[in-house]
């Protein structure tokens, strides 16, 4: 009793704009006849929820992968289209989309799908689109916006995305101010400063409902390179077992430095030795601990990892048959010559041994058929990028990282304890597991603290993308009474910053009151040495410039000289001049400039 009331704790806050009379949430009555009913009891934080959307006010729901968010933005679209009014459900990625379509159109009826691929029913009551869509919707003045009484975010957190999170933050603040909202995200810490925002700019009580629930406990497991087994690093009470993980590290080896790779030997005969992936598989499936979703950090990773299972069959003649049915039918689409493509053509084998490929490299129509199948059960393993842990819900009952450091566009780095609880949240589904199972591949040492911040630790904090661009400025021309000043003044990062600039000011008076306590012996002679210093500073470059300047340093400059490249702070070492270019039309009192 005492773990089942930790794991429901629910924490009701709201944002309440200066003047409105509000209405403590404790005193709300629900409809006699609620908008929409369900089959199962709702849990608290669903409850909660749902209170905030009969009062007709914005909520923002905070909570991890799988708990059931779905329900929430379900009830607002019942509620909605009860009142005659339209709903748009957003989403960050069109797979995401397709997939609410069509339980949308299921549960609904009136339906319709707007991405950059698709339009169905463009008119209909409810719309499911990206967010790009509603973004440009809005730029043009669509008639659809007058309609419009509640839009729901999914995937919300998707906002702190370098790239795409301005997108978010252009819509929020065009939208206009009679519209509510249902936000729906991953645990973010700093959910209150979200809705207060929110607050701000709309004028409007936003609550956020905010739980650690997860109907369904995980146990996280280390795979060292070359070990035989795994080890049991975070149990479902969720206790770090240092113990363990030393243990796993030591299998690793001493030939395994911090930060360098494991390779695999070849067996006495010559052959290479199964990889690890493929004996992770193989246990998996003897431990009926499937299905079960692989996570790779680039496409072509997804791909080769498929193909080392290439000796491995998980389905039976009827799921073989079936998997055929389903994947020729879809592919009756499109024409003659595009199902000869080399894509169709090679993964149908795989599926048909119960095993997929999913990223953004694939045909839309392929990637559709795949989530299907995976849906009902007849792939047992996936083998797919980060984009699947989006939204889609898809769980599986176990989930694989094939590495621990990943690629962010700049440098390999870890994995950030925000990517790993978004993907990790894959595993364990609700009503058919006890518990999920994660495993994290190690192929390089990794220090404790490192392991258990990345496992264990707090979701990455919602911080603003916000960027102006020259798109952003020539849309903002067709609208009328925003400018570009205004979506700077009313965007979540000047929010932030202004919500910084107390605490700041707090530090600087603190380091104020500590300069003054300090005492300093001969603080007039050790001023004139710093300034002293300071001007020999400047005199060091001036010199430098007077020594590289292309008068003075191309005599020296003749094939066969030892030069020393040094840029900024790169030093490129000695290096042998052996052919130059004199180039022209350079200004005279610049010299002529080599280029070698």
């Amino acid at each position: 009793e005492k773990k089942s009331q930790i794991t429901h704790s629910v924490r009701h806050e709201v944002a309440i704009p200066e003047g409105f009379e509000y209405v403590p949430l404790s005193e709300h009555e629900s409809p006699s006849e609620p908008f929409r009913r369900y089959p199962f009891t709702l849990d608290p934080f669903q409850q909660c929820s749902v209170s905030c959307i009969e009062r007709n006010e914005s909520v923002l729901v905070s909570a991890h992968t799988s708990a059931g968010k779905t329900v929430i933005a379900e009830y607002a679209i019942a509620m909605a289209l009860k009142k005659k009014q339209r709903v748009i459900y957003t989403s960050p990625i069109k797979a995401l989309s397709n997939q609410k379509y069509r339980e949308f159109h299921h549960e609904f009826g009136d339906v319709g799908l707007m991405t950059g691929e698709v339009t169905i029913n463009p008119t209909a009551s409810c719309l499911v689109m990206t967010t790009e869509i509603l973004r440009s919707m809005l730029y043009r003045g669509s008639e659809v916006m007058r309609e419009v009484g509640w839009v729901v975010f999914d995937e919300v957190h998707y906002m702190r995305d370098k790239e795409r999170g301005v997108v978010w933050e252009e819509t929020l603040i065009l939208l206009p101010d009679q519209v509510r909202y249902v936000f729906l995200s991953a645990t973010i810490p700093n959910a209150k400063q979200f809705a207060e925002w929110i607050c701000c700019v709309h004028h409007q009580p936003c609550h956020v409902v905010y739980t650690d629930y997860r109907p369904t406990p995980l146990q996280h497991y280390l795979f060292p390179a070359g070990g035989d087994g795994i080890h049991l690093a975070v149990d479902e009470k969720g206790v770090f077992r240092e113990d363990n993980f030393v243990k796993a590290l030591s299998v690793l080896g001493d030939d395994t430095v911090l930060g360098g790779k494991k390779k695999r030997k070849p067996t006495k005969n010559g052959k290479e030795r199964p990889s690890d992936l493929f004996k992770i598989v193989k246990m998996i499936m003897m431990k009926n601990y499937q299905p079960v979703i692989v996570f790779s950090f680039s496409k072509k990773e997804c791909e080769a990892n498929a193909t080392q299972m290439s000796k491995l069959d998980f389905n039976g003649e009827e799921e073989r048959m079936m998997v055929g049915k389903i994947f020729n039918n879809a592919m009756e689409a499109l024409s003659e010559d595009d199902r000869q493509l080399a894509q169709i053509e090679n993964i149908l084998p795989f599926l048909k041994r119960g095993i997929g490929i999913h990223h953004s490299g694939l045909l839309p129509i392929l990637k559709e058929v795949i989530e299907l199948l995976f849906q009902e059960g007849l792939l047992k393993v996936l083998f797919a990028t980060e984009t699947f842990s989006i939204g889609l819900n898809m769980p599986a009952k176990t989930v694989v990282f094939t590495n621990s450091r990943k690629f962010d566009g700049r440098d390999f780095r870890w994995i950030s304890s925000g990517e790993y609880i978004q993907m990790s949240g894959r595993a364990g589904r609700r009503g058919l597991d006890d518990r999920g199972i994660v495993i994290l591949m190690l192929d390089e040492k990794m220090e404790p603290t490192v392991a258990k911040n990345m496992i264990k630790g707090q979701a990455d904090a919602l911080n603003s993308a916000f960027h102006l661009s020259y798109n952003m400025i020539l849309n903002l021309i067709r609208v009328e009474g925003m400018s570009p000043e205004d979506i700077l003044e009313k965007s979540f990062y000047q929010f932030q910053n202004n919500d910084s600039l107390p605490n700041l000011e707090n530090q600087l008076n603190e380091l104020i009151e500590r300069r003054k306590g300090l005492k300093i012996e001969q603080e007039e002679t050790i001023s004139e040495y710093y300034e002293i210093k300071q001007q020999l500073e400047v005199l060091k470059k001036d010199f430098k410039m007077i020594i590289h300047h292309p008068t003075n340093i191309l005599p020296f400059l003749q094939v066969g000289r030892l030069v020393k490249i040094k840029h900024e702070n790169d030093d490129f070492g000695w290096g042998c001049l052996v052919n130059f270019i004199r180039k022209k039309k350079i200004e005279k009192d610049k010299g002529n400039l080599l280029q070698v």
